[in-house]
């Protein structure tokens, strides 16, 4: 789960470190906020409570910038979530155009009813491939556009790839390519212990076992101690970056590990934590190519250098349920400007048809 309030978009840009490769890098928000989005009208489904959390933003293939959010609390029956999106020409405008809800959940395709979350999109040559949490299991849509995606079905007519056992919410996809593999890092909490987990793929299709890559140490082991894992990669250091949620509100934090393990970033203990921030949920965003710190949540192989923008939830006292946007730099280990955060998502269009896959 990403946060209760989708009150602010955070834009982070991570700058400096390539000349000195074991420089230690940590984000630093920079910069005022802007209003992007608000809490949308959902029609019959919009409640007074209903909030916009677990975001997703990429560019589709007419170069509008997508916003994808998980809005919760709402009048969708059992979970309460839906997917809703917002779109803009720049993604630094204000006031991104409502393109309404994009995606429900269908419990014929064994999805939980009203349990959608957390869209990530990964851009492979054409194809926009985006994974998403239906409750239980981690699950797999396409799309040409970038716009409107379609399920991949199992063999048995499921959605659902891969999930722990347990009961333990298995959400908050995200994939990274480390060579030849897509490594899927996602969350979850059997009885109640928050871990994060990763399982690889060369095809998106076929998944290995899971593995726990981070767990415990500071932020604890209850069930929201490692949401929104968000990695990517230092190409000149060759270290791994793994961003981890704890808290969001006035209390919002997220931590910071690096590693050159993209499989191990502290089980049980703080051996690669490098820094903590007063904000919560993170997630990385190409702008363009550049010689500099970066990941992009549309690219395919582990080539870092491009600009980054990294957005996160921001709680904004004075907006109730809405979205702003905030720049920023990082270059070494500065202390982070105190800001209030908590993390969050977007968008829309109709709801796609389903195609099938092989058995995984």
């Amino acid at each position: 789960m990403r946060q209760l309030l989708f009150n602010a978009l955070g834009l982070l840009i991570f700058a400096g470190g390539i000349h000195a490769a074991d420089s230690v890098l940590v984000p630093q928000i920079d910069g005022e906020f802007w209003q992007i989005a608000g809490d949308p009208d959902l029609g019959k489904y919009t409640t007074p409570k209903q909030q916009p959390v677990d975001f997703g933003i990429w560019q589709a293939a007419d170069g509008t910038w997508q916003l994808w959010s998980c809005i919760r609390a709402t009048a969708t029956p059992g979970r309460t979530r839906l997917l809703y999106r917002w779109q803009t020409k720049n993604l630094t405008d204000k006031d991104w155009t409502p393109m309404g809800i994009s995606m429900m959940s269908d419990p014929n395709f064994g999805e939980t009813e009203g349990g959608l979350q957390a869209p990530f999109v990964l851009k492979q040559g054409s194809d926009y491939n985006m994974f998403y949490g239906v409750w239980e299991h981690i699950a797999l849509a396409k799309s040409k556009d970038g716009k409107t995606f379609a399920r991949q079905l199992t063999p048995s007519g499921v959605s659902g790839m891969f999930g722990e056992e347990g009961g333990g919410n298995t959400r908050d996809p995200m994939v990274l390519k480390i060579g030849p593999l897509y490594y899927c890092y996602y969350t979850a909490g059997p009885n109640k212990l928050g871990a994060d987990y990763v399982r690889t793929s060369k095809d998106m299709i076929h998944w290995s076992p899971s593995q726990k890559v981070a767990y415990g140490g500071s932020p604890g082991s209850g069930p929201w101690s490692a949401e929104c894992p968000f990695v990517y990669y230092h190409k000149a250091s060759g270290y791994y970056y793994l961003l981890r949620n704890q808290f969001y509100g006035e209390k919002a934090k997220f931590t910071v590990y690096r590693s050159k393990n993209p499989l191990d970033f502290g089980k049980d203990n703080d051996r690669y934590l490098v820094d903590t921030m007063p904000y919560a949920a993170p997630e990385i965003v190409e702008i363009r190519r550049t010689d500099v710190f970066s990941r992009s949540a549309s690219e395919s192989e582990g080539d870092s250098d491009r600009e980054a923008e990294v957005c996160s939830e921001a709680v904004n006292p004075t907006m109730p349920s809405s979205v702003v946007g905030r720049t920023s730099a990082v270059r070494g280990r500065r202390p982070c400007r105190p800001a209030r955060q908590s993390r969050t998502g977007t968008s829309g269009a109709s709801q796609s048809p389903s195609s099938r896959i092989p058995r995984m």
